[in-house]
């Protein structure tokens, strides 16, 4: 059994059932093309299932570690995400707002690829607390400072915002 796999069958035989659930688990392919989730690093999961009328309603935390570099100075970066999921698993999914529920089992692994992909930065960068490290970020600023403003341009220099 895949570790994203739980088994509900207790929940499914008693409705308004509650049971919290914390797993642990590694994805292969999990990011973009500019950052990733190392495929041997956990994904951890702190999830609370409660059974309804419908299905079975998944809530909690989803969290990683994610590695890239800064899109301005090419330092690596190495970041925790955690991500809040509230999703409902039912028999007949609504396709893209849903998910299916394959009793006794849930399958976990599309909502944690979900939820992380939907976390990740799409042009990661130095975070503030290290803005005056970042040499791609100083580098633009001199550039800017040095470079001769465009005659084209300049009558919206003088407009106050």
């Amino acid at each position: 059994m895949s570790e994203l796999r739980v088994d509900i069958a207790d929940l499914l035989a008693h409705p308004g059932a509650r049971r919290e659930v914390h797993l642990e688990a590694a994805l292969a392919d999990l990011g973009t093309s500019a950052v990733h989730v190392a495929a041997d690093a956990p994904v951890v999961l702190d999830l609370l299932f409660e059974r309804v009328s419908h299905g079975i309603v998944v809530r909690g935390d989803v969290s990683a570690v994610w590695w890239a570099e800064c899109s301005r100075c090419l330092t690596d970066l190495e970041e925790r995400m955690t991500r809040s999921v509230s999703e409902l698993y039912e028999p007949e999914p609504i396709d893209g707002e849903t998910y299916l529920l394959e009793a006794p089992q849930l399958d976990l692994e599309q909502l944690v690829r979900d939820a992380v992909l939907l976390a990740l930065p799409l042009a990661p960068h130095c975070g503030p607390d290290r803005a005056g490290q970042c040499a791609g970020l100083a580098a633009a600023d001199d550039a800017a400072d040095h470079e001769p403003t465009d005659p084209r341009w300049a009558a919206l220099s003088e407009l106050e915002l």
